[in-house]
């Protein structure tokens, strides 16, 4: 491979030429036009010191979700994703959490533009944020687009928007730079990989991707391409991590549908439901012709399931027979062994269709005995906890329940360790940079190129904020850009931080007390109070020596703040907090949130 990078056109000399024949020899030169012959425009590794190359992630490294990536050459930059994450259990009352766009903003006029992978939440979750602030143009595929259209339409957006669909061999300039799209297999069709051209070499970007040799929908991954770009010379290849501790290869799609097949033929005269990825149109695509095979009305429940199974029927990327879509309104209308539901759910979220049917309180579906459920996922590192509950309370309403370790009814998106040694093969790149991972992800990814024979020196393991650059000294990190989580609450973006999480987190395992007093403006006598109030943190009849007990220690307080002669009222709130923290800890080792109210009169 060492040999191989020699070759790339990112580090040829183009000042070295071909000695000449004799009938083809140039005519002599004077020496004032040779002196002249350095000014031609060079292609090779002198650009560097004109033209570094940045790569600067906000988002999708050490972590899973929220994948965001600005490549700059020169005074141009453009976007790689623009994602969204789901909160974890510490940011509470969160509901999504998107990259921090600080740095975008600073290089606003640098910036020309968006290029989408694919359309998992996780890549394009974050676009109508984005564009509400930044009315930048947008590239993706066909559907890509047409989910992010949808996403559009729900923010009020979409008629100022800049979108564009684009597709393998479509140029799509971004200054100096150009990005050429890649056919790539995942679990949702029109997926890419980005071919990104530079004055200093090509840029390789897999995406999200696994190699499937024969694919439910469109075409097998380009590998004919790759090995081109290889051939050429790949100055850096950036690649999916997710899947880099695992062996061998991906299991193909078309397994998951015979298993279907299987189950489908065992549910007997029962009712089926299967969970899955919203946005898993391939796995989606084989429940429908399971169905068709088997004669059953497919129904559809969960609001983002609704929505992309309809767009993608709108775009052709889902075949359906006539007739066989039902209304989850009108499901009673027909016996349950000619139906199935397909629901989101599968990552026991408790407001999915999924839970609330496991719970009882769906609208239209009731779990009984008579029910096969199918779970067509695997769970997200973390939920593991919610979707075991889902599956026992489903359980306990009598339903038969199919998980991922009892049948193979699901299979990654992202390529094993086979896959990821075959695509580093085929590019043969001079440096490497592992993308889309925790950080065990992204080293364990890394450790295979060494492995190949990479030199270690010519690999990074970024971080977000963590720029990355590649000039005529190799590749390097640098510094370091504003970065981290922007959390969406309701209608709310940015405006919950560390503060606002730290005392929900507070409130939730101490409680709160509140304590409350009225002061006579003039004199700064004591009128009422002080009034206690507690919530989530003791039951009041049964802590009447505690709270009395309190009430004398603000007392104290408060006529020591008088003698004293204070009269900054701030003074008197900093005083009893801290007197009744201490207190309450010492007797109870709890630490609630307390909040002195002082009132004038």
């Amino acid at each position: 491979m060492n040999r191989e990078n020699e070759k790339l056109t990112s580090g040829l000399d183009k000042s070295k030429k071909e000695p000449a024949s004799a009938g083809n020899r140039p005519k002599k030169v004077s020496k004032t036009v040779q002196a002249k012959k350095p000014q031609k425009k060079s292609t090779g590794l002198r650009n560097f010191r004109r033209t570094p190359i940045k790569i600067v992630p906000l988002g999708g490294l050490n972590e899973i979700g929220k994948n965001m990536t600005c490549i700059e050459c020169g005074k141009d930059m453009f976007i790689i994703d623009c994602g969204m994450g789901f909160p974890d259990s510490e940011m509470l009352g969160v509901d999504l959490v998107l990259p921090d766009y600080t740095y975008v903003e600073k290089n606003l006029d640098r910036l020309r533009g968006i290029v989408i992978t694919h359309g998992h939440e996780d890549h394009i979750g974050g676009v109508p944020f984005f564009l509400k602030k930044y009315n930048v143009p947008v590239y993706g595929t066909r559907l890509t687009i047409g989910l992010i259209e949808e996403k559009l339409k729900e923010h009020g957006i979409l008629k100022n928007a800049k979108l564009n669909i684009s597709s393998p061999g479509k140029m799509i300039k971004f200054g100096c730079m150009s990005v050429d799209m890649i056919y790539v297999n995942h679990s949702i069709p029109d997926a890419v990989g980005l071919i990104i051209h530079t004055p200093a070499g090509i840029l390789v970007h897999t995406g999200d991707f696994k190699i499937d040799y024969n694919p439910i929908e469109g075409e097998m991954i380009n590998l004919a391409r790759f090995a081109e770009l290889g051939n050429k010379g790949v100055l850096l290849f950036m690649s999916d991590s997710t899947n880099a501790e695992r062996p061998g290869y991906t299991m193909p799609e078309r397994q998951v549908g015979e298993s279907f097949q299987r189950l489908f033929n065992e549910a007997g005269d029962r009712r089926i439901i299967v969970a899955s990825f919203s946005s898993n149109i391939h796995r989606i695509q084989q429940i429908i012709d399971n169905a068709a095979k088997y004669k059953r009305h497919v129904a559809v429940s969960g609001r983002s399931m609704e929505n992309v199974v309809a767009k993608a029927v709108e775009l052709g990327y889902l075949k359906v027979p006539a007739g066989i879509f039902v209304s989850i309104d009108s499901i009673s209308k027909y016996p349950k062994n000619k139906l199935i539901i397909i629901t989101t759910g599968s990552q026991g979220e408790p407001m999915s269709a999924l839970s609330r049917m496991a719970s009882g309180n769906h609208k239209n579906v009731s779990i009984t005995s008579e029910d096969f459920i199918i779970i067509s996922a695997s769970p997200i590192p973390g939920n593991e906890k919610l979707v075991n509950n889902v599956v026992n309370d489903l359980m306990r309403l009598g339903a038969r329940v199919i998980y991922e370790k009892m049948y193979e009814v699901h299979t990654s998106g992202h390529a094993c360790q086979d896959e990821l040694k075959l695509m580093l093969s085929l590019t043969k790149p001079k440096y490497f940079m592992p993308v889309h991972g925790e950080y065990k992800h992204l080293k364990a990814h890394a450790e295979l190129a060494i492995s190949m024979g990479m030199p270690p020196k010519n690999i990074v393991i970024g971080d977000i904020g963590q720029i990355v650059e590649i000039n005529s000294r190799g590749i390097h990190s640098g510094g370091a850009v504003p970065s981290g989580c922007v959390f969406v609450d309701g209608l709310g973006v940015g405006d919950v931080g560390s503060i606002v999480l730290r005392d929900r987190k507070i409130l939730s395992q101490d409680g709160l007390m509140i304590v409350v007093m009225a002061i006579e403006k003039n004199s700064g006598e004591l009128v009422s109070g002080p009034d206690l109030v507690s919530r989530g943190f003791v039951y009041v009849r049964e802590s009447e020596k505690l709270l009395d007990d309190a009430k004398k220690l603000i007392q104290k307080v408060f006529d020591k703040c008088l003698e004293k002669k204070i009269s900054d009222w701030g003074i008197y709130k900093v005083r009893i907090k801290d007197a009744l923290s201490n207190f309450i800890f010492y007797k109870t080792r709890r630490s609630p949130m307390i909040l002195p109210i002082i009132v004038e009169i």
